[in-house]
């Protein structure tokens, strides 16, 4: 069994075990909307009276036993990201049967956005090209889904030598809250800088806005703004300005933002599993 298998079994077995006392859907449901609720908290602090709020919220409807479950969940979806980039939490979905057939929720298989992702990217002296201009390129993902096509997209791009932590914006949406907070916390861990939205692409009813640690720590608010007011001229001067790392420079997937986030005094439940080491 491969490192990432094992991740995923470990995962599987966290639900099952809880299970036994939870509804699976609303289980899972809550434990992702958790994970992405504290990281949020952890860099966005224009919404978090109103996220620490909700985080509480949820935390009250369940007993201490299943709460410390949930932090060694994220540390298996860590991990299983840490071998390579990949649809976790997607293919969790599916494993625990939970997804709404009834309407058409299918979630399209990793190896398939791969090889949209190369096509998508295509002759990468486009979007080199694009990049000279500004700096960087914008990809937009209207049914988000977990967020397998922009991971696919962002590895087909790492695969080029292309950064995508500071040359990749995404902006990605789609009406299903969950499936929002499934692809937040997968670019989150992976660095990838989104605006991921809760909202209807057709009607164009956007309702809730979650901003990756990459899009704040990396200042990519005023990237943005600074692109679209002039957009001849190069990224530098933006870059000048907030004092992020060259586009050469990789960031740690985990580690890097986490330690930060440590030094800010940010801390949640210890992970007590058994034998495991996650804290």
């Amino acid at each position: 069994m491969s490192p990432h298998d094992q991740h995923i079994k470990a995962i599987l077995g966290h639900f099952q075990r809880a299970s036994q006392r939870h509804d699976r859907y609303t289980l899972f449901s809550d434990c992702i909307e958790m994970i992405a609720l504290s990281i949020s908290n952890a860099v966005d602090a224009r919404t978090f009276e109103q996220r620490e709020a909700r985080y509480l919220e949820i935390a009250g409807r369940y007993d201490q036993q299943t709460l410390e479950l949930f932090p060694c969940i994220l540390a298996e979806i860590t991990m299983a990201l840490e071998t390579g980039p990949t649809d976790v939490l997607g293919e969790l979905f599916g494993a625990l049967g939970i997804h709404n057939t009834d309407r058409g929720q299918f979630f399209t298989p990793y190896s398939v956005c791969q090889m949209m992702a190369r096509v998508t990217l295509g002759d990468t002296e486009t979007a080199r090209a694009r990049m000279a201009e500004k700096g960087f390129v914008e990809a937009l993902e209207p049914a988000c889904g977990a967020g397998a096509m922009v991971i696919a997209l962002a590895e087909a791009m790492r695969a080029e030598g292309i950064n995508y932590q500071r040359q990749l914006h995404v902006t990605a949406i789609d009406i299903d809250p969950r499936a929002v907070h499934m692809a937040y916390i997968q670019f989150s861990l992976l660095h990838i800088p989104a605006e991921v939205v809760v909202g209807d692409s057709l009607a164009m009813d956007m309702r809730d806005r979650w901003f990756t640690p990459a899009h704040i720590l990396g200042g990519w608010g005023e990237r943005l703004l600074h692109a679209r007011l002039r957009p001849a001229e190069p990224e530098c001067a933006a870059s000048s300005l907030t004092g992020n790392p060259r586009d050469s420079e990789w960031q740690p997937y985990w580690t890097g933002w986490l330690d930060w986030m440590r030094g800010q005094g940010w801390r949640r439940s210890a992970c007590r599993c058994h034998g495991c080491d996650h804290r």
